[in-house]
């Protein structure tokens, strides 16, 4: 069985030590959805909401929360990120956002790469909730990360 890096000998939550780890460049990618009405989509589109650009403020969002992603989430190496991508797809009835987190350093940007999705797809509701409060957020997930230790991981395309 895998030992859970961040459990102590004695079961306490730890910070785990990488200092004797190499550094390698690390780079996670993460992607998530936001389903919507078509009214909502079509404002979106044509940049006709009244908070402004949706996806200008939400890749802003997305960029400022990986960067403060050690502050949010317990246990979490405040990092160095030497580049973040936030990028948006918009379909007919979804917004799909994509996000990439890099860096050379010890320990992996998974998660920066998820807290970049993740608020990039919360600043969108939030600056289209007077159009549609019904919109769904789902499917935020890792979907490749290289280097370290472990290699390259992609997720299944099932």
């Amino acid at each position: 069985m895998t030992r859970l890096t961040h459990i102590g000998e004695d079961g306490s939550a730890q910070m785990v030590d990488v200092s004797s780890k190499a550094e390698t460049h690390r780079v996670a990618i993460a992607s998530g959805k936001i389903s919507m009405s078509t009214a909502a989509i079509k404002a979106i589109r044509q940049g006709d909401v009244i908070k402004g650009d949706v996806l200008g403020t939400a890749r802003i969002a997305g960029i400022m929360a990986a960067k403060r992603t050690g502050d949010l989430i317990p246990l979490c190496h405040p990092l160095g990120l030497e580049a973040v991508t936030v990028d948006f797809t918009i379909g007919d009835s979804s917004i799909t956002v994509q996000a990439s987190a890099s860096l050379t350093g010890k320990t992996g940007v998974e998660m920066e790469a998820m807290v970049a999705v993740s608020t990039a797809l919360l600043t969108i509701y939030d600056m289209a909730k007077a159009i549609d409060k019904g919109m769904v957020i789902g499917d935020v997930k890792l979907i490749e990360k290289r280097g370290g230790k472990s290699g390259t991981w992609k997720a299944s395309e099932a």
